[in-house]
């Protein structure tokens, strides 16, 4: 990534990410985190829908399509579009871990523009926590996971307890995903927000 800032450097005394026993197998779909979701909710009509798997390590590979919704220019997906598809793909790197964590920090470069109709594949990883801070990087490419590069963004995440989301979120929502009696549900809908 070009200029990345000091903020997303890990700290010398960072250290490497260690995936979680029980996190999800290398292959397997992780689903969204919750349904309501803008990236990888299945209700959202004009959400991404992205599809995430685990890697192996700390890794994750993602795709979504890009409909007519997610227009910026005529015929182009909106850069808010495509920076959320990084961070919704940064965001589920934190479940291999068993971490919940906010996005505290994600710079984006914009290489290409991705036309509508395209699907965009992502690859991310995690590479250092120092503490409650989780450094991680992601590449969005046109087409493959080996095509032509069109997103880049490194990522500072922030391990978070779940009253951050009790104490600001909608009273509604929470209290709805709380009384899920699908335990990983009701965990995983608390993963990631910003």
């Amino acid at each position: 990534m070009s200029g990345t800032s000091p903020a997303l450097k890990p700290p010398s005394d960072a250290v490497k990410p260690v995936r979680h026993p029980d996190a999800p197998a290398p292959g397997e779909l992780l689903g969204a985190h919750y349904e309501q979701c803008f990236g990888c909710g299945g209700d959202q009509p004009h959400g991404l829908h992205l599809a995430a798997r685990a890697g192996e390590g700390v890794t994750i590979t993602a795709e979504f399509t890009v409909r007519a919704a997610h227009q910026g220019a005529p015929g182009l997906a909106h850069g808010g579009v495509l920076a959320s598809a990084l961070d919704e793909t940064l965001g589920s790197l934190n479940w291999l871990l068993r971490t919940i964590a906010v996005t505290g920090r994600l710079e984006t470069d914009f290489v290409r523009p991705v036309p509508v109709d395209t699907v965009l594949y992502l690859e991310a990883e995690v590479t250092a926590v120092a503490g409650r801070k989780i450094y991680s990087t992601a590449t969005g490419r046109i087409g493959a996971l080996d095509g032509p590069v069109a997103v880049r963004a490194d990522a500072l995440f922030i391990e978070v307890k779940v009253d951050h989301f009790i104490e600001n979120g909608r009273p509604q929502e929470i209290r709805a995903a709380m009384d899920d009696p699908d335990q990983v549900r009701r965990t995983r809908a608390f993963e990631v927000n910003p």
